[in-house]
């Protein structure tokens, strides 16, 4: 009999939004985009892509803020600002900010995407593949 994955535990910096995720992530990656720079103020955001209808937000609801339209979107904390999630893929999947979750997942990054844009101050150093844009399907 197969067992149900583990269920993540995430929030926001003032804790005020929650949210639940299974550990089945399909992939992750590390973003040097443009636009996932500003959205974290940091070198990239490291991310992981699950079914959009697998993440549940069990606190704060209500004080959610969402940058973009129902097809795609940047979810923030409202009070805070965090950005805790991207739905993405027209609405179909969403890609959760790893830096938001309180517990561990069992997957990692397996590459750096958009490194053509990336900040020219930061240096990748981990060996991980990179891709100029979106990597090969």
């Amino acid at each position: 009999m197969a067992t149900e994955p583990a269920q993540l535990r995430g929030e926001c910096f003032c804790r005020a939004v929650a949210y639940t995720v299974p550990d089945a992530f399909e992939y992750a990656l590390n973003c040097h985009c443009s636009g996932c720079r500003r959205a974290t103020g940091s070198a990239f955001k490291p991310f992981a892509g699950i079914a959009a209808g697998q993440l549940s937000v069990v606190r704060g609801q209500d004080r959610m803020m969402r940058y973009g339209d129902e097809a795609g979107h940047d979810a923030h904390c409202g009070v805070c600002g965090s950005l805790l999630y991207s739905l993405v893929r027209d609405g179909a999947y969403v890609h959760v900010t790893l830096g938001t979750l309180n517990d561990t997942p069992s997957i990692r990054p397996a590459a750096h995407i958009f490194v053509g844009s990336k900040a020219p101050w930061h240096t990748l150093c981990d060996g991980l593949p990179q891709f100029a844009e979106l990597p090969p399907d």
